[in-house]
């Protein structure tokens, strides 16, 4: 199954040649680093033996995966992405498929570990890719996910200041010249809608981290990245129950039928 073949999504917009996803992290050592924490963290001494990194992009995650895993599969609609992973990583033996997340190419029941990082937020109906994550994971498995936050704490101040409320359905943050040019979807949903959505296909949420809670260009110029780490994974888990910060990364397990 190639990604063009995937029913209802428009993948080509994945394959920018003008975007390199890799080089979109450069600066961002402190936002890598506190999504690896997160995920050492909700990982911690479980084992797997079939882990799947959907639209894992170059693998970035995919090597942490490897950690806990016996195998580890990347799973991308780019074939531009999937061409980076062998570059930047061609000494490790993580498979890969081209797929869209809201058609994988695995059996029912197969995976027992599903990653879902940085994707919610080209999707603003995730309702396809939550059933699909949900048939393929083992009954018992897990899966960590990903969503950006549309009610973290700076919005939130916002939209107290301007006498707004923030609503439960995703909010686009593209700019104007974005959506003129067609660029894939960029929003942030809603915590509480985005839980109703998992639950709906049997996923119970197990753990919640609140994740990049520092990310501001002026906490990065003035901490040193060890002392901004160190402080990150000290509120990852107490920050969770407020949806402090612009990511929330969940801990979640299937349910059995």
């Amino acid at each position: 199954m190639t990604a063009e073949g995937a029913a209802g999504r428009k993948t080509g917009i994945y394959n920018d040649p003008f975007f390199n996803y890799a080089q979109f992290w450069t600066g961002r050592e402190y936002e890598h680093q506190a999504e690896v924490d997160a995920l050492r963290r909700l990982l911690a001494g479980r084992s797997y033996q079939h882990a799947a990194d959907i639209g894992g992009g170059y693998g970035r995650l995919s090597v942490i995966l490897a950690e806990y895993a016996s195998r580890v599969t990347l799973a991308d609609p780019s074939t531009q992405q999937l061409d980076l992973s062998r570059e930047i990583f061609p000494r490790h033996t993580f498979d890969r498929e081209l797929a869209d997340a809201a058609r994988l190419p695995f059996p029912d029941g197969s995976i027992d570990l599903a990653l879902v990082v940085r994707i919610l937020h080209h999707l603003p109906d995730p309702d396809a890719e939550f059933a699909e994550l949900a048939r393929v994971l083992l009954p018992g498995g897990h899966a960590v996910v990903e969503a950006a936050n549309s009610t973290h704490a700076g919005r939130r101040l916002g939209a107290l200041l301007r006498g707004q409320r923030i609503g439960p359905k995703p909010v686009d943050i593209r700019s104007d010249d974005s959506r003129r040019r067609g660029t894939a979807p960029y929003v942030n949903h809603h915590p509480r809608t985005l839980a109703r959505q998992l639950s709906f296909v049997g996923l119970e949420i197990k753990q919640a981290l609140s994740v990049s809670n520092f990310r501001h260009p002026l906490a990065k110029a003035l901490v040193p990245h060890r002392a901004l780490a160190a402080a990150e994974r000290a509120v990852q888990q107490p920050l969770a129950g407020i949806h402090f910060g612009p990511s929330i990364f969940w801990l979640l397990e299937k349910q059995p039928v």
